[in-house]
C-alpha cells in the first residue's frame, strides 16, 4: 500500500527542521571553539564531538530532504535532541552566571521547548503519525 501524500504542513515542517539543522551544523563547524566551551566536562573528545555532531547535523538536514531518509533522519533528530539537553543546561548555566552573555529570554524557551524539538522531528520527517480518524490527522496538501 502506497504512503498517503504529506501533507503541506508536515512538508513545511519538515522543511524548515532542515535548515534548522543545516544552520546548527554550519555553525558546529564554523564556530567549533564556542560550541567546545558549552559541551559538558564529562564529554571525551570535546572538539571531535562537535565537528563530529556538526557533520552529522548536514547529513540529517539532508536525508530530511530525501524521501528515502526523512525518517530515519527524523529519529536521528529526536535522539540527538535528547543527547545535547546537558550541553544546552551547561550553556544556560554559562551565560546566566555572567557567561557569553544571552538572556535568561534566550535559554529558559530553548530549554522548555526541547520536548517539542524532539516532536517536531518525529511528526515533520513522517516517523509519527496519527491514527486515523484522530485529531491532527495529515490530509494532503
Amino acid at each position: 500500500m502506497a504512503e498517503p501524500p504529506e501533507s503541506r504542513a508536515r512538508r513545511i515542517g519538515r522543511l524548515t527542521l532542515a535548515g534548522f539543522y543545516a544552520l546548527a551544523g554550519a555553525g558546529h563547524l564554523i564556530f567549533t571553539d564556542s560550541m567546545v566551551r558549552i559541551t559538558p566536562d564529562w564529554v571525551p573528545m570535546a572538539r571531535e564531538v562537535v565537528i563530529v555532531t556538526g557533520l552529522c547535523e548536514l547529513i540529517g538536514a539532508a536525508g530530511l530532504l530525501s524521501q528515502r531518509w526523512r525518517v530515519a533522519a527524523g529519529w536521528a533528530f529526536a535522539v540527538y535532541a535528547l543527547c545535547v539537553f546537558p550541553a544546552n543546561v551547561k550553556h544556560a548555566m554559562i551565560d546566566l552566571g555572567g557567561g557569553t552573555g544571552l538572556s535568561a529570554w534566550y535559554h529558559v524557551p530553548r530549554l522548555l521547548l526541547q520536548p517539542a524539538i524532539i516532536w517536531w522531528a518525529l511528526w515533520a520527517s513522517g516517523a509519527v503519525k496519527p491514527r486515523s480518524g484522530e485529531r491532527g490527522e495529515d490530509l494532503p496538501g
